[in-house]
Formats: C-alpha cells, sequence, structure tokens
C-alpha cells in the first residue's frame, strides 16, 4: 500500500459508543480501553478497526495487530459488538473480529473472558468453534485451514499469542474454539 491510497474505516466509534448499553459493572468498564487496529481485509486493502480491550493487555494487543498486519494475514473486520446489539451469534455469523462482550461462557452461567476485555477472536466465521460430535459453531461455518485468515496450531499468530502468555481456543479440551484467544 502506498501513502496516498486510502485506509477503509470499518469503525471509528468513541468509547462511549463502543461500550453503550453494555450491562458490564462500572469496576469492569473503567478497565477498558478502544484501540483503533489498522489490518489487511479479503479485499487486500488497508482498512482500520476498533477492539474494546482490558488496558492491561493493550500494547501487548498493539504488538500482536502489528505482526498480523506484516504477516499480511487478512481480517474481514473489527467492530465493537455493540454494533450487533451484544450478539456474539450475530457478530460471529458476521465474521467480524472482537474483544469485550459481557456475557457468559456459552452454555454456562460463568462470565467469559471477552466480560473483562481479556479475550479476542479472530474471523470466527472462518476459524469456527468445532465440537467433537462434528457440530459448528456458527453452524453454516467451514474450516479451511489453508485459506487466507484461517488459523491453525503451527500458525504464526497462534504461535505469537502464546509466546505471550495467551491461551488458544483451538488447544480447549472439550471443543475446538478456532477463533478464540484469551489471557488471565
Amino acid at each position: 500500500m502506498n501513502s496516498q491510497e486510502e485506509i477503509i474505516i470499518d469503525s471509528d466509534m468513541t468509547f462511549e459508543e463502543a461500550i453503550k448499553g453494555t450491562n458490564a459493572p462500572d469496576s469492569i468498564i473503567k478497565n477498558l480501553v478502544l484501540l483503533d487496529i489498522k489490518y489487511i481485509s479479503f479485499d487486500k486493502k488497508m482498512h482500520k478497526g476498533q477492539l474494546v480491550i482490558h488496558k492491561e493487555l493493550a500494547e501487548e494487543v498493539k504488538e500482536i495487530f502489528k505482526i498480523i498486519l506484516e504477516e499480511n494475514f487478512p481480517i474481514e473486520k473489527m467492530i465493537p459488538i455493540v454494533k450487533y446489539g451484544w450478539s456474539d451469534d450475530k457478530s460471529m455469523e458476521d465474521n467480524n473480529t472482537s474483544a469485550f462482550n459481557y456475557r457468559f461462557v456459552a452454555g454456562t452461567t460463568r462470565l467469559s473472558n471477552h466480560s473483562f476485555g481479556r479475550a479476542i477472536d479472530i474471523n470466527p466465521f472462518f476459524n469456527p468453534v468445532i465440537y467433537p460430535n462434528g457440530k459448528k459453531v456458527p453452524s453454516k461455518a467451514k474450516y479451511e485451514p489453508d485459506k487466507p485468515g484461517r488459523l491453525h496450531e503451527n500458525h504464526k499468530i497462534v504461535k505469537e499469542f502464546k509466546s505471550r502468555g495467551w491461551r488458544w481456543g483451538g488447544n480447549f479440551s472439550k471443543y475446538a474454539d478456532l477463533h478464540h484467544f484469551d489471557k488471565n
């Protein structure tokens, strides 16, 4: 990309807009920050999106996404989940990369690490949750590990997150959450 090329803006919210309507308590909200992140999308053009993340992880997340950009790893879009009415399912169906979402782990009453801004989902439609019985979430997703924008065990991005102490959902014992990274 030359410096004359325009950056496509996928998200340009204020922090207040990005958290509007969340049920998260103030004790969580005061630890969140809104990051502007540049990435290459599947149209091979430079885009700018946003992630709401825990402030302790902000610099590390910026560094990781700089590597993602340098690797030309495509990201479909990156828009705070408020755009999807706080629906994880709608965000995943739209292949949206996101972080903060005050919600429970699916099927439990335990708060997800997303609730604290300590988890990121990358291209969830292309990197679905896969259960041992073959069920996928999102249900129409098709995992093709050799295509661009997909993550797998030996992928440089997976290794980069893990080298910094993040867990990758592809290593979970009960199912493979291929889009998910978190750090306590």
